[in-house]
């Protein structure tokens, strides 16, 4: 986290991050306390504590994870300003979409689409009460950038967020409901490390030699590099900032310029 920070930035915000113990989702968490937030967020198991943050033991791909982290961050809060939406992965086996059963499917709607469709369903009515509040989903260059080998249940699932995002944003903006799209390409997060790693273990070659195929793989990225949890976690605090008051229903590509289109 840079100094350039303002800590007062979000002081008296009460901010809910889902995925928050690992990866973007961690450091979404830090760069909401740096700014002065109150921030909850959950995993399925027992974490480390992360200092100033709220936690809940609860699976959000359920209905009754999502009923368990609403409850307990209006209880403990009273309410929520901001929530960043951070939950996603993928876990599509080798087969193409031929592998691709009932189960997975549903497994990776859940993870990647209904969790934050049902913490939106519980948490915004609040928001609109109040007459304010800021949501943030985050989806994928996958989306429009789909790996057929590796990652077309989740590529479909964020598509469907990112559509269900547009739609609400519609009917929230008028009540005073700001919601905005942050579409990360390849971040540079442990998974993505361990993956090269893995790579790099089965092919051989040098690490850098395994984090260019990577880049490779996913269709390259002209600025050489994945961008580091840190940058998508600026972005995001921004679209959830006072500082973004007018901008509604967009979304913001953070890719390093790995979709080639406009």
């Amino acid at each position: 986290m840079t100094s350039k920070v303002d800590p007062t930035e979000f002081a008296g915000k009460r901010v809910l991050v889902t995925g928050g113990t690992k990866g973007l989702g961690r450091a979404t968490v830090e760069r909401f306390v740096a700014g002065g937030a109150r921030v909850i967020t959950a995993a399925r198991a027992a974490v480390e504590h992360i200092e100033g943050v709220e936690f809940v033991e609860a699976d959000l791909t359920t209905s009754e994870g999502g009923e368990a982290l609403a409850k307990a961050a209006l209880a403990r809060f009273g309410g929520i300003d901001i929530l960043a939406h951070n939950l996603g992965g993928s876990a599509m086996p080798p087969g193409g979409f031929a592998a691709l059963t009932d189960d997975l499917w549903l497994s990776e709607l859940n993870l990647n689409l209904l969790a934050t469709v049902r913490l939106d369903r519980l948490l915004i009515p609040q928001m609109i009460e109040r007459g304010g509040g800021a949501v943030v989903h985050v989806t994928s260059t996958q989306s429009v950038l789909p790996l057929p080998e590796s990652t077309t249940a989740y590529a479909a699932a964020k598509a469907a967020l990112r559509t269900y995002s547009k739609s609400i944003s519609k009917e929230l903006g008028p009540k005073g409901v700001r919601i905005n799209i942050v579409c990360p390409g390849w971040i540079m997060t442990e998974g993505a490390v361990d993956l090269v790693k893995t790579m790099q273990a089965a092919n051989g070659g040098t690490f850098e030699d395994a984090r260019q195929a990577v880049m490779a793989w996913i269709g390259g990225i002209p600025i050489g590099r994945g961008a580091e949890p840190s940058e998508v976690a600026d972005l995001i605090a921004f679209l959830a900032s006072d500082r973004a008051a007018a901008i509604h229903g967009a979304e913001f590509v953070i890719d390093g310029g790995t979709v080639p289109t406009v």
